[in-house]
């Protein structure tokens, strides 16, 4: 099974856009913990259904922190996380136009007509497609960036 396919299996088993992609992304790069999905579930749904970044963007960008982030305080590691990060948000507005939750499925999650539009207007397919689409960006990021593994 390909990563995205894993991505967007786990999204039908009820795990949400963010948990889903940082879920796929850390267990094909062999990171497991029951922290993973933890830390993701209040950047689900526009973060927490604000509007906000798209859920698949937040738990990409949370990946490639697991990765390339850094665990000392010296100013020069930022560049390993920020081009990568940068690169995968820079693919992911150049598919969608955005990474924010409302203009790219259109629906205000905060609102029970919102999440009724959401279910009836089947855009479940499109947040499917976002999470897909995160995994990939953010396993070429870190392939690009080495598979996070520093000098």
């Amino acid at each position: 099974m390909t990563v995205e396919r894993n991505a967007r299996q786990l999204m039908q088993e009820g795990w949400l856009c963010a948990e889903s992609v940082l879920l796929a992304v850390t267990r094909a790069k062999g990171l497991e913990s029951p922290l993973i999905p933890r830390l993701s579930t209040a950047f689900c749904a526009g973060i927490a259904r604000t509007c906000g970044t798209c859920g698949a963007v937040t738990g990409g960008i949370l990946a490639l922190s697991l990765f390339v982030g850094r665990d000392r305080p010296e100013r020069e590691l930022l560049d390993l996380a920020f081009a990568p990060t940068q690169h995968f948000l820079e693919g992911f507005t150049a598919a969608y136009g955005s990474t924010n939750c409302y203009e790219i499925i259109g629906c205000d999650f905060r609102t029970p007509e919102g999440q009724a539009r959401y279910k009836e207007a089947n855009m479940r397919e499109t947040c499917l497609e976002c999470v897909a689409l995160a995994v990939r960006l953010a396993l070429e990021a870190l392939d690009d960036a080495g598979h996070g593994v520093r000098p």
